[in-house]
């Protein structure tokens, strides 16, 4: 017989089999005896008093033979000679759309503009030892996409709970560790996702399909407004069935071609703010109400939401934290010269001691008035400004404007800088004069209302680094709800982040493998 409970159990005693199944055999009350055995659903931490617990959903077996966790790997065709589909972008929706291509018996022609995942590390470390950025090679551009070397979160708002297994059970089959299928936050870290991202290319390359790196896609060949193929920046072309667009949130110069070309995009709700970066012994501190968390409690994390009042004729507008990363690290995240972009990461024990997070606000299309000549990309050109301020703020290199947290609250250019995790350097500037004055507003206000319920949270030996811009895409490009297909132009699908679709790694994926099942479902019906 199987039953399904709840447990909460001391955090010292998570790999402790003996009392778990006593502690199940007291809630059932039954002698542990007659426990054969037990599988863990879930685990996630109770922090909400003390002591602090973990709590285990489990399938519990009582005089029956367990059944044992079983990996479902997915099953792929050889496609060397099958129908073509061509995939722009090698991030997660890009190669999840290209495994699910193998699946279904299609072969996946991929065209990344950047290089092969470990090819990245060089350029990544240019941008914060030499102050030079790569525009196809940088945390952004490159095999695995943004997700890669920023922190691997794999958690996700997405409510298609089939889909969000099937991804977990993908990564499962090409490395990762199974505790991503029980974890309520699961993550495989910056350190980690490399050589799953190579296994996944090494599966897409055995099966048939093939991948093109350094190969940036510069034209559509369009018939009829119809997509035939498209055109790589040396000049060859390249044809097939469908084309996935799967370019990211940073690939500015697709917007741009969309915009020249007249085809159908929109402006997208987006935000912007800063990261701040506290000593994760503070966060500790205030999420575990206690000076050490010892060595079984993890590194704690937060997620903060405010509304704060309005500024002139603004109405009230939500602030909030945006991928939060205990022990981690904050990156240089440009995709050009001339621009400062951070975001966070961490690597998968988060042993850094330094916890940061995206603090953001939301961006309407009437806050972009100043830019509505640009129609559709007002967003992308709002973007763009802040981000050359932050550059020329922080000296016209990769070096960003900081300020301690109070400060910043206060209007006040810091004398010093604490201690950051910022590869490329910080220098001190007050960020106030790089935000319009109603975007400093919100953010200044909203650290003030985070401070009412995490006490210790404003203090001077936080800091904050400026910007943070690309949390999501400042365009849409829109598809036909049923087909999936760009509202104008057939055979193309917009997809994932880029598109406006997806906003992480899972849900990028999802996207990626849902066009492949619609591109199929076409192909089908024409052989009828």
């Amino acid at each position: 017989m199987q039953y399904n409970i709840q447990i909460r159990i001391n955090t010292e005693d998570i790999n402790n089999q003996e009392l778990i199944c006593k502690s199940a055999a007291k809630q059932l009350n039954i002698n542990p005896s007659e426990i054969t055995g037990f599988l863990v659903q879930k685990r996630s931490l109770d922090a909400r008093r003390n002591p602090i617990k973990f709590q285990l959903d489990l399938i519990i077996y009582v005089s029956e033979t367990p059944k044992n966790y079983v990996q479902k790997n997915k099953k792929f065709h050889k496609v060397h000679r099958n129908q073509g589909v061509l995939i722009i972008g090698a991030g997660p929706a890009g190669y999840f759309a290209a495994l699910k291509c193998l699946e279904t018996g299609l072969k996946p022609i991929i065209f990344e503009r950047g290089k092969m995942v470990r090819d990245r590390r060089r350029d990544l470390a240019a941008i914060s030892k030499n102050q030079l950025v790569n525009p196809d090679s940088n945390y952004c551009f490159g095999e695995g996409g943004a997700g890669t070397y920023s922190d691997g979160k794999l958690y996700t708002r997405s409510k298609k709970r089939g889909s969000v297994a099937e991804v977990l059970e993908l990564f499962i089959q090409h490395g990762a560790e199974n505790d991503i299928n029980i974890d309520a936050h699961p993550h495989i870290g910056t350190n980690k996702l490399p050589g799953i991202i190579e296994k996944m290319r090494e599966q897409i390359l055995e099966a048939g399909g093939e991948i093109h790196f350094n190969s940036k896609v510069v034209d559509f060949l369009i018939d009829n407004n119809k997509i035939k193929g498209l055109l790589l920046e040396n000049g060859k072309e390249f044809f097939g069935e469908a084309v996935i667009l799967a370019t990211g949130h940073s690939a500015r110069d697709i917007y741009s071609l969309f915009y020249e070309k007249k085809w159908a995009i929109e402006y997208k709700t987006f935000a912007v703010g800063l990261r701040v970066e506290h000593p994760q012994r503070i966060i500790d501190k205030i999420q575990y109400r206690k000076e050490d968390r010892g060595e079984y409690l993890p590194p704690a994390a937060y997620k903060l939401v405010k509304q704060i009042g309005g500024y002139g004729k603004r109405k009230t507008r939500g602030v909030y934290s945006f991928c939060m990363c205990p022990g981690g690290i904050i990156a240089p995240c440009a995709t050009q010269p001339g621009e400062i972009v951070t975001n966070g990461w961490s690597p998968s024990k988060r042993n850094n001691p330094f916890a940061n997070s995206g603090i953001v606000v939301g961006i309407e299309e009437s806050d972009c008035k100043h830019y509505a000549a640009f129609g559709p990309l007002a967003g992308m050109k709002f973007q763009e400004e802040l981000e050359k301020k932050a550059w020329e703020a922080g000296g016209k290199t990769q070096v960003a404007p900081a300020q301690r947290l109070l400060d910043f609250i206060n209007q006040k250019t810091s004398i010093d800088l604490p201690k950051c995790s910022y590869m490329a350097g910080v220098k001190s500037y007050d960020l106030n004069k790089i935000f319009p004055k109603w975007l400093s507003h919100y953010l200044r206000n909203s650290f003030v209302e985070f401070g009412k319920n995490m006490k210790s949270f404003l203090t001077n030996e936080a800091i904050v680094v400026g910007v943070e811009s690309r949390s999501s895409a400042p365009v849409r490009i829109p598809r036909d709800k049923e087909s999936l297909e760009h509202t104008e132009i057939e055979n193309l699908y917009p997809c994932g982040e880029g598109a406006g679709y997806a906003g992480g790694i899972v849900s990028a994926a999802i996207d990626g493998m849902r066009c492949v099942e619609k591109i199929a479902e076409k192909i089908a019906e024409k052989t009828l």
